[in-house]
């Protein structure tokens, strides 16, 4: 009998992961801060409930903190010009908490949907310089935020480093 559906259980799961991330950036970016906690309380805690491996929430919470410094650090220098709609009241110190939320759902993508990447560390740094600042862009002109000229090069160089460490550190 033929399948109606030619996904394995494991191929299932890495789509749904790679498709809740997608839900949840949208969520974020379209969303604002009010929004983005609903999303990301819900997809993260059904991440870590049902898909995480041991341990993951580590991963999770250094990579919400690195966002916090990394983009917190580029918000402080005058990278993101935020619109009123854009800073609401929710925000994680200098990030409106709809622009922080995208790292730790970034992180749930890790050790499921992008785990392949890691073994190729030069195709993990292309794609993160060029996926992390046209993520930016995207979500600026969806949300309505300015960026500083210097703000979408700085981040390509801080997403491929980060691309290249989690690639170096996945085949070590």
């Amino acid at each position: 009998m033929k399948r109606l559906w030619p996904l394995s259980h494991r191929g299932r799961a890495l789509l749904f992961n790679a498709l809740a991330f997608e839900a949840g950036w949208l969520a974020c970016v379209l969303g604002g801060s009010t929004v983005a906690l609903g999303a990301g309380v819900l997809l993260i805690g059904f991440h870590l409930w049902r898909v995480a491996d041991s341990g993951e929430w580590r991963l999770l919470g250094g990579l919400a903190l690195a966002g916090l410094c990394i983009d917190g650090g580029f918000a402080l220098a005058g990278g993101f010009t935020f619109n009123e709609a854009a800073q609401p009241v929710w925000d994680a110190g200098p990030l409106p908490l709809w622009l922080w939320m995208l790292w730790p759902l970034f992180a749930t993508l890790v050790r499921h949907s992008l785990d392949w990447l890691w073994r190729y560390p030069w195709l993990a740094t292309l794609c993160g310089g060029t996926g992390g600042a046209l993520s930016y862009y995207g979500g600026s002109v969806l949300a309505g935020v300015e960026l500083a000229v210097w703000l979408l090069p700085a981040e390509a160089l801080v997403w491929a480093l980060l691309c290249a460490l989690l690639s170096y550190h996945k085949r070590g």
